[in-house]
């Protein structure tokens, strides 16, 4: 396998998106071709009916972004930043801190309000555990849940400098809260979009995987030697049987987002297909990958260096990867979470 600079580009830096485009299907949508010499369309997510066919399984990702990002101050009055991952049961959260060194075990932390950065009443946090990679454990005394929408904010990633509203930083069909960030793919979709694609005889399913904070950790060093954050999956029977039976009968499986391509894959066995059910994955996909489920994907343009980026390596190819990226530069395409579009066929 390649080193870490075998996945790398140029972006100028005006071409990171700040803000999503509306209404969400004009985004731009470049259109590559997996096989053959190297050709592209360039669309807009709006034509995307014209490269379906009747009987494909477009599989989307319903996980919901959770107002994750707290503040917090200890007794003592030093600032804390808390980034919730997920509930490991009731009132005991797993969480990144910033500074973390200065949260050992025993810490007490006094939850803020965003607005004016008082103490909210009745709600902290005390630091139980510190788990690997720097992940804490922390016990919240007061009803989190309840009080999440009033204490949290977005967690947008750090490439994104404006102020986002949290309804534009969730796709239109998101159902199930757990994640830290959007699964982005998705957010280019309007109920007008999927209404046209039911009723070009495609069938739409959901699945959820909920992001955590590891879609913003940087590969450092050695690919082989990264390790990916567990992340939870949930698939419903009827969705494993919609895949599984498309790819008995010879039609498409196309993922909406890394996140979907990661949890079909994931669930995957031998002789068996997509098995139904929860499970947690850690699958870092990267050349050479042979794909068992997905056989299209829509994404958006990621990050040099990125785990996601070397997923799209792993499906496209590398060099027709790279090839299409600095196309799209030079096309003058939005990179990143609000960015545009790439669908592979």
């Amino acid at each position: 396998m390649e080193g870490l600079e075998a996945y790398d580009y140029h972006l100028p830096p005006e071409q990171i998106a700040q803000e999503g485009v509306e209404p969400r299907d004009m985004a731009r949508m470049m259109v590559v071709y997996r096989e053959g010499p190297f050709r592209v369309a360039h669309k807009r997510v709006r034509d995307l009916p014209e490269f379906l066919r009747p009987g494909d399984v477009l599989v989307f990702n319903e996980s919901k972004v959770i107002p994750a990002r707290l503040l917090a101050r200890k007794p003592t009055g030093g600032k804390v930043e808390i980034l919730l991952v997920r509930e490991r049961s009731p009132g005991l959260w797993e969480a990144l801190l910033g500074p973390a060194r200065k949260a050992p075990p025993g810490t007490r932390l006094l939850l803020l309000s965003p607005k004016d950065l008082a103490p909210v009443p009745g709600l902290q946090a005390e630091v139980v555990a510190v788990e690997e990679d720097g992940v804490r454990l922390l016990r919240f005394q007061g009803d989190l849940v309840a009080h999440l929408e009033e204490v949290g904010e977005v967690p947008l990633p750090p490439y994104i400098k404006a102020k986002i509203p949290m309804e534009r930083y969730q796709t239109v069909y998101a159902r199930r809260p757990g994640s830290v960030a959007a699964p982005t793919a998705g957010l280019h979709f309007t109920p007008e979009l999927l209404e046209r694609l039911r009723e070009m005889g495609v069938e739409l399913r959901f699945l959820t995987l909920h992001v955590g904070p590891g879609t913003f950790r940087p590969v450092k060093g050695d690919p082989e030697k990264h390790e990916m954050h567990a992340e939870p999956y949930a698939i419903p029977e009827e969705v494993a049987e919609a895949v599984n039976r498309a790819k008995a009968e010879g039609r498409r499986v196309v993922a909406v987002g890394t996140t979907v391509v990661r949890a079909l894959e994931s669930a995957y066995r031998e002789g068996v297909g997509v098995v139904a059910g929860e499970g947690e994955t850690r699958l870092f996909i990267r050349p050479p990958y042979t794909f068992k489920v997905v056989d299209a994907l829509f994404t958006n343009f990621h990050l040099p260096r990125s785990t996601l980026l070397m997923l799209v390596a792993a499906f496209l190819g590398r060099e027709r990867t790279l090839e299409a990226y600095r196309l799209a530069v030079a096309e003058g395409y939005r990179f990143y979470s609000l960015g545009d579009a790439m669908l592979i066929l």
